[in-house]
């Protein structure tokens, strides 16, 4: 069976799923360069049938995320899709039209869809499908946080969870929580739009002045800098309660929007922010708690765009026997869930593979890399082994790009399209945040590091890995100092596990290990600031030509700074 997965909203993509093994990922915004791109995914389709080596008449079924009746205005005037991406990423002035386009789309997103939105939405996902030959393939419509679901339970290789999904709303929901067993997903609670905690979070990072569904990470990263606030000093936390397995809120719509700006009006932004975070901990935990005591203690399976929020994750992660946060936690995930979801629905007995990297994207090939570098009238030479060749420069203090093999999906560089550094030497989050990243001074870096070194560099890890670099975890005290470059002022960081199969970057630490004692390196996604991580060779070029880096290695290839002009 070979199933198609489409999401064209927020953050659009493509997944191909072949007899259960996801073959190819693509987000749309990698291929038309516009940072979480919201349109129907036609590059990326066309990308991942490229990848698999499929043609479109072998595609046995299309499955589609989301029926709710904004995904359906959008699909049916395209222009409101693009008129709201030009809001939400600050590209239009704020005027009153935009204030109302903003407010409305919030309502009729809460709208779930029904059987006339269905008949509409085949009809207009028919039309788009038809220029890629896929006129006649069934077209399947699946729910959305069932389709979160379905990424957490079935891609991070467990038997039994417990899953739970939340994100800002979809199909009329917030957020859902179901039980893995036996390959069964079993739903137990669901929540309303009315009752989301990922709308408060984004109305506060719009009131915070920062783009909602791309900058919730910046507005965790500021909590970091407010003094310690109390609970009982906290009226964010009064916001929410839990009953049962469900989550209620207090205000809704406008009526939440005034209070978090009366709240704002006459407190500090970083105060806002922690406050904030703070009642998304306290909130998430307690839910969870309740989940896990109904049905048992177990492993947690999480998806949803909430999950992004790494210092949520970290705290759940110690609530349950193990965790697994699906790495495209957002709804640029969807892709994969539908695709996942459709095939355990019409064939439960194809077991679906876990995932074990997500380097799902292109890969080019030395000799493809060294024609594009000629072209673009750079010099390079080709190094015998680039893991020592990028280690040594690391040590001395060079900061370097690294493109090796397929691209990876999802939000998180994890060294294939990365830019690296050492995580040990002073001012260097400051150096590039400031020169190479342009963007705020507090926003802290992750390290990758050896998956032996976990144990060994922080005080609070459970014996697993994690790989994908989803959750947070404390430096022991002892490497704090040292390691300050890739952690919060706290000493938490957002760590990536890096295993034996995983060369050539595994190569790449264990030289950095011979080197200086600790396989640990400073990996930040390879990308300028505000657009989607690079692609092709090319585009890593361009960001050699307008940055500090100093060298990039692409496979073999090594072009330094000097031998790339403009």
């Amino acid at each position: 069976m070979i199933i198609l997965g489409v999401w064209d909203g927020h953050d659009a993509g493509a997944a191909l799923l072949v007899a259960g093994r996801l073959v190819a990922a693509v987000n749309e915004e990698r291929l038309s360069r516009r940072k979480l791109e919201a349109c129907f995914p036609h590059r990326a389709i066309a990308e991942c049938l490229s990848l698999g080596g499929v043609a479109p008449r072998e595609i046995d079924h299309v499955a589609v995320a989301t029926r709710d009746v904004a995904k359906t205005l959008a699909r049916l005037v395209p222009a409101t899709r693009e008129r709201y991406y030009h809001i939400r990423r600050r590209l239009s002035p704020p005027d009153m039209g935009n204030r109302i386009s903003h407010r409305l789309k919030q309502v009729i997103t809460l709208w779930p869809g029904f059987w006339g939105t269905d008949l509409l939405n085949r009809h207009l996902l028919r039309q788009e499908l038809a220029p890629l030959g896929l006129e006649r393939t069934p077209i399947h419509l699946c729910p959305h946080h069932p389709c979160h679901a379905a990424t957490a339970a079935w891609f991070g290789g467990l038997d039994e969870a417990t899953v739970l999904t939340l994100d800002g709303v979809g199909d009329g929901l917030s957020g859902t929580a179901s039980l893995l067993e036996g390959g069964i997903l079993r739903p137990l609670a669901h929540m309303g739009g009315r009752d989301s905690l990922g709308l408060f979070f984004e109305q506060v990072t719009h009131l915070l002045n920062m783009r909602e569904l791309e900058d919730e990470g910046k507005v965790m990263a500021l909590s970091d800098y407010a003094p310690p606030i109390a609970d009982e000093d906290n009226p964010l936390l009064d916001l929410f309660r839990v009953e049962g397995l469900t989550i209620r809120g207090r205000l809704h719509g406008e009526g939440l929007t005034r209070y978090l700006r009366t709240v704002l009006w006459s407190t500090p932004w970083e105060r806002f922010a922690a406050m904030a975070q703070r009642t998304l901990e306290v909130v998430g935990e307690s839910w969870t708690t309740q989940i896990l005591a109904a049905t048992g203690q177990r492993p947690l399976a999480l998806a949803g765009g909430v999950f992004s929020n790494i210092r949520l994750n970290g705290r759940l992660r110690r609530l349950g026997d193990g965790c697994f946060v699906f790495p495209h936690m957002g709804d640029g995930g969807l892709a994969v869930g539908a695709a996942a979801w459709l095939q355990r629905r019409l064939d439960p007995r194809i077991p679906i593979h876990p995932l074990t990297h997500v380097a799902l994207g292109r890969s080019f090939t030395s000799e493809e890399i060294g024609r594009t570098v000629r072209a673009a009238g750079a010099s390079f030479r080709e190094v015998a082994d680039p893991a020592e060749e990028a280690a040594a420069r690391i040590v001395r203090g060079e900061v370097i790009g690294w493109f090796q093999g397929g691209m990876e999906y999802g939000p998180r560089a994890l060294g294939h399209r990365s830019i690296l550094a050492a995580a040990d030497q002073e001012g260097m989050r400051d150096r590039l945040n400031l020169a190479l990243k342009r963007r705020a001074w507090y926003q802290p870096f992750c390290p990758s590091m050896l998956e032996e070194e976990a144990s060994v560099l922080l005080s609070d890890g459970d014996g697993r890995a994690n790989p994908f670099m989803t959750m947070s975890y404390q430096l022991r005290p002892s490497f704090r100092r040292r390691f300050a470059q890739i952690a919060s002022i706290d000493g938490s960081c957002r760590p990536q596990m890096v295993g034996t199969g995983a060369d050539p970057f595994h190569r790449l630490l264990k030289m950095i290990q011979k080197k200086t004692g600790h396989g640990i390196v400073l990996n930040t996604s390879f990308n300028l600031h505000g657009q989607p991580l690079v692609h092709t060779p090319g585009e890593a070029l361009a960001v050699l030509r307008q940055t500090p880096l100093t060298a990039l290695i692409m496979e073999n290839i090594l072009v330094e700074k000097q031998d790339c002009h403009d």
